[in-house]
């Protein structure tokens, strides 16, 4: 949980869950893995439960934090909440019931923005909930393979339907942004950081534009996130949707 965050699409981050387990090429070099792993050692209580050595890893077990579900009431001032930087809220170990909770507590906080991203886009199709009129619901998309997941993304009724394309790890071509508001796009960051090749990122610019989607571009990657900085073509691209509940 924290009341302020670097990454550049979002003001804030909450985890009502915490931990996750490895279901794509986008997942390889998880950032929030090796978080989880060096919080376990320091002795964050959120991070003591571990997960399958073969998907997951030590302090990266699925873990519901009912505590966590007060921490937006005592937020004053509006902000853009990303929900679960630190896991999955549709993991298949997220009960249904607690998924509705996190929803309740959105509900009764209209003064904040959730953003909520998964790459479990089959099950967040499945569940019949209530959707807030203040959250956004994304997917990742990191590749061709997994074009689906718009597809299911696209059935959501949330007011927002975003895509963070990050890490892109190859082109997407075909994809269909019919009934998609945002999408976000960036390279992976890291020592074993996979190149992004710059053509994969104009021609998803290209295709957002011409469908008059919002496109933000966050970071080329690269050893650390700003290594690269964020210039495509000479240009920062900051575009966010027009259904903004705070300033962005």
């Amino acid at each position: 949980m924290a009341d302020g965050s670097s990454i550049e699409w979002t003001q804030a981050t909450w985890n009502p869950t915490t931990g996750c387990d490895k279901v794509s090429a986008g997942c390889d070099n998880c950032y929030a893995l090796t978080l989880a792993k060096r919080l376990k050692a320091m002795g964050a209580q959120k991070y003591q439960h571990d997960g399958d050595p073969r998907t997951s890893g030590p302090g990266f077990g699925i873990t519901v934090h009912p505590d966590a579900l007060r921490l937006p009431y005592t937020w004053q001032t509006p902000r853009l909440v990303f929900v679960n930087s630190m896991s999955d809220l549709f993991h298949a170990r997220v009960p249904l019931a607690f998924i509705r909770q996190v929803l309740q507590v959105m509900q009764d906080t209209p003064q904040h923005t959730y953003q909520v991203l998964t790459k479990r886009s089959r099950r967040l199709l499945r569940l019949h909930l209530e959707w807030p009129p203040n959250l956004w619901m994304g997917v990742s998309v990191e590749n061709a393979r997994v074009l689906g997941r718009v597809d299911d993304l696209r059935q959501v009724p949330a007011a927002v339907r975003f895509l963070s394309c990050e890490p892109l790890l190859g082109p997407l071509d075909g994809i269909n942004l019919v009934g998609i508001h945002w999408v976000i796009a960036g390279g992976e960051s890291g020592p074993r950081a996979r190149p992004m090749d710059p053509h994969w990122v104009a021609d998803l610019r290209d295709v957002c534009q011409e469908a008059e989607v919002p496109f933000f571009f966050k970071q080329w990657g690269g050893r650390t996130p700003k290594a690269g900085g964020r210039l495509l073509n000479g240009q920062t691209y900051d575009e966010m949707p027009e259904r903004l509940a705070v300033s962005a």
